[in-house]
């Protein structure tokens, strides 16, 4: 199992955990308010159980190599902890998971590590989440990255360092956050980049005393004794906050000019509030001297000092990504002791596609006891006979999808094994004619895009979702059925217009089409308040199946006929926030009449929890799940677009 963790950079809210954390005892003071983002960087690692020991081997920056080798034993293990050299991060974690969990070893092979240390980006926060992540996985323990982040920063404070609990937020990827710090407690809101953001982090190749800036700053805490003191506590209180909120509405709109705007009023405001307490420190004349370094004034929106501040490391928004490698050569031609590094924000891009292929086709039985439901041949436009799951994953990679995962019994892996990823025998492929030699090798190209996933028993659809949930892991991705064909009325295929339209609306989006009452027997259906007329719909509630009498009640959508609802078409783009609510039904055996976990209540839950757009689809839906849509289907899939 392989595992990349990444390091984290303070955007704006520097100081705040730790001063937050002080309403504990002062109840006055502000809340602390930071933003957060994953670096490019970070911690690579290959891990896998080990019956007794806890194996680290460590590639370091600088390309050394470390290996620490300690018994699963509690006391062992914190006597390692709180030694405070480099393994004590790891040992500290370990120590928490032996406390709190019936765990074997690990061995963790650390083989790549190109994270800079002590340079403000968490380095040891970074290692912590690595080895949470490790036992998490391995031992299948069913944490959630809160979960996670919060054993990682009780391991850390089980040495000698002092962390904050904002240095755990590695442990969210590349996704930026606002954290919010109120004394024992700190709350997560995941953030959305609608558009590419540039950054650089310049190592400055100085030095500053971090000990002492922690030390000079808490002396201010919790309650202020001078003037000096007072200014301390209003910058990390209500100006950060403040700014740093600014700071999360702006990164949300897409909007690096302002961004760039707030990183240096931060600046300035820190500078005056904060240099006082701890000049030796935090002057930093070198910080000051990158910062407003003519050469680079027109690639740049803004910049400031990253973590603690001093003379460690800066940051800086660029204008675009030319400008971004502009900079990097600028600095390090200039100041040769620098070094720069490219950090950039992305717009979440659905990069995956599930199918679930898991079910018995006991519609279509006796024709499944000799044939799976996904092999079921179609005729497509050019006349080619091609199977269903066939047509199903060029849908997906027509939208631009780069993987698919592709749900299976595993009694029957081998079966799509086969067909996608291994030629013909070599006596049948001599007979095939030059094209259908050269489709063979097309189909072993879409075979290197695909991933079997198994689905171990049938538990309904919701059930097979479920099973991708480690291969999805935490991007979004494009959810399709597994006995449904598509034809587009545009250019773009079904599937290309529901990504295009998650684009435009950054959160989860269901395929919709007109079907009439008496048609919401064998369908979802969902009701809303339009945002573009008869196209885009933003999604107040969704039932499953419904009865008619229901949807003339609650399913209503302004300017629809009567007795004609929006149902779903059978596409979807979901967040992998999904998977929480369906673990949660599985967990707690939340089934339907069937005794089957869905999925449309989890969707429901999605919608209140994040909001969901609907989306009409230009183009037309092909069954193939029943005998009469499956001949149907034989005929008017052929003839689509003509």
């Amino acid at each position: 199992m392989k595992i990349f963790v990444p390091g984290r950079l303070c955007l704006f809210g520097e100081h705040s955990d730790w001063a937050g954390d002080y309403r504990r005892i002062n109840p006055n003071l502000e809340k602390g308010y930071t933003l957060i983002v994953g670096t490019n960087q970070g911690l690579y690692a290959e891990v896998k159980p080990h019956p007794t020991h806890l194996i680290f081997h460590a590639s370091l920056s600088d390309g050394t190599r470390k290996t620490l080798t300690l018994p699963m034993d509690a006391e062992v293990l914190l006597a390692e902890a709180e030694k405070g050299d480099f393994f004590s991060y790891a040992a500290g974690v370990a120590y928490q998971f032996v406390a709190r969990y019936r765990v074997d070893g690990l061995e963790i092979d650390n083989y790549l590590t190109d994270l800079p240390v002590k340079k403000g980006l968490s380095s040891s926060a970074a290692l912590c989440v690595l080895v949470a992540r490790a036992f998490n996985r391995v031992y299948d323990l069913k944490m959630t990255l809160r979960d996670e982040m919060e054993l990682a920063y009780q391991g850390e404070i089980t040495t000698p360092s002092r962390c904050g609990r904002m240095d755990q937020a590695c442990a969210y990827g590349d996704r930026p956050i606002l954290m919010v710090f109120d004394g024992n407690r700190s709350d997560v809101v995941e953030l959305k980049v609608p558009k590419n953001l540039f950054f650089v982090i310049v190592d400055l190749g100085a030095g500053k005393n971090t000990q002492e800036i922690l030390s000079n700053l808490n002396q201010c805490y919790p309650f202020a004794s001078n003037e000096s003191q007072e200014n301390v506590q209003k910058y990390l209180g209500s100006i950060s906050s403040q700014i740093t909120q600014e700071a999360v509405d702006a990164l949300q709109k897409g909007d690096a000019e302002q961004i760039g705007i707030l990183m240096k009023k931060s600046q300035i405001e820190f500078d005056k509030h904060l240099i006082p307490v701890c000049p030796e420190q935090l002057t930093a004349p070198i910080l000051h001297k990158i910062l407003h370094y003519k050469p680079i004034q027109p690639y740049i929106w803004g910049g400031k000092g990253v973590g603690s501040q001093g003379d460690g490391t800066a940051q800086f928004i660029v204008k675009d990504e030319e400008s971004q490698q502009k900079v990097i050569e600028i600095i390090e031609r200039d100041f040769p002791q620098m070094q720069g590094l490219k950090l950039t924000l992305h717009a979440r891009k659905v990069r995956k596609a599930i199918i679930p292929a898991g079910g018995f086709g006991t519609r279509l039985f006796p024709a499944t006891k000799a044939v799976k439901k996904e092999f079921f041949p179609i005729i497509d436009r050019e006349g080619r006979a091609k199977p269903v799951i066939l047509a199903i994953v060029e849908e997906a990679i027509s939208a631009g999808i780069e993987e698919i995962g592709i749900v299976v019994q595993p009694g029957d892996r081998a079966l799509f094994e086969e067909f996608f990823k291994a030629p013909p025998p070599g006596e049948l492929f001599k007979k095939l004619s030059p094209q259908n030699q050269e489709y063979s090798q097309y189909l072993q190209d879409l075979g290197s895009k695909i991933t079997f996933l198994n689905q171990d028993k049938p538990e309904g659809y919701g059930y097979a979702v479920f099973c991708a949930k480690e291969w999805v892991k935490d991007e979004p991705f494009l959810l399709m059925l597994g006995d449904h064909v598509y034809s587009s009325d545009t250019e773009t295929s079904c599937a290309g217009q529901l990504l295009d339209a998650y684009k435009q609306v950054n959160q989860s989006v269901v395929s919709l089409t007109t079907l009439p009452a008496e048609s919401l027997h064998k369908s979802g259906c969902v009701t809303g308040i339009w945002q573009e007329s008869n196209s885009i719909l933003s999604v107040t509630q969704l039932a499953e199946k419904p009865t008619i009498e229901y949807a003339r009640q609650h399913l209503r959508v302004e300017g629809m006929a009567e007795d004609q609802f929006l149902c779903i078409f059978g596409l979807y783009v979901l967040t992998p926030k999904i998977f929480e609510f369906l673990e949660n039904n599985i967990q707690n055996n939340f089934r339907d009449e069937k005794g089957e976990f869905q999925l449309t209540s989890c969707l429901d839950q999605l919608q209140q929890e994040e909001g969901m757009t609907g989306y009409i689809v230009n183009g037309k839906c092909y069954d193939t799940g029943l005998p009469d849509p499956y001949r149907q289907t034989m005929i008017d899939f052929r003839n689509a677009g003509k």
